[in-house]
């Protein structure tokens, strides 16, 4: 069953050292996925994802023009994205704890650093099908839920709602419903 919805995803691939893009393809193929978009310039990335279905981005960190968390703040922020709500995987060499949380504020669902194995790939790309993040809209921030924990039995007002107000009929619809595809 796995590989089957593995075969309906379709991802792009953004990353601008060709090396890179050919190993994070052998990987996903691999899994069983079929279809898949690979480009190197950001930009036309952003298009590309404009003009189809993405199921699943995985973006490169240290991109020119573009790096991939402005790349990732555009797919989430932009008017003309199709889908805020894609979860996005990012690679990157540089994991300091600094770029990690650039990364994660940016609004990334999954980071996962190089050299990147095939199975911490997979451990991600099952991680944002599986156990899709509810998504949260703040005056600087939109994106998965930075919480990883959850404090079983906690009884007291969220915090963003201490800050911003209790959630309201004009916020998002909840990711479920708006990653197409994706389950």
């Amino acid at each position: 069953m796995v590989e089957r919805m593995m075969e309906r995803l379709k991802v792009l691939v953004v990353d601008d050292n060709p090396h890179m893009v050919n190993i994070v393809k052998t990987i996903l193929r691999g899994f069983g996925v079929k279809n898949l978009i690979d480009l190197r310039d950001p930009n036309e990335a952003f298009n590309a994802f404009r003009a189809a279905t993405i199921d699943i981005v995985i973006t490169d960190y240290a991109m020119e023009p573009v790096t991939g968390c402005d790349f990732t703040r555009l797919v989430r922020t932009a008017p003309s994205s199709p889908n805020h709500y894609v979860p996005i995987i990012m690679l990157s060499a540089y994991s300091e704890r600094s770029n990690v949380e650039a990364a994660r504020d940016a609004g990334v669902t999954e980071f996962c650093s190089k050299p990147v194995t095939a199975t911490e790939l997979y451990r991600k790309v099952q991680a944002v099908i599986n156990t899709p993040r509810p998504f949260i809209r703040t005056q600087g921030y939109f994106g998965p839920d930075r919480r990883r924990r959850r404090i079983d039995g906690y009884v007291g007002q969220e915090r963003r709602e201490a800050l911003f107000g209790p959630k309201t009929a004009a916020d998002p619809p909840s990711p479920e419903k708006a990653v197409a595809g994706a389950g």
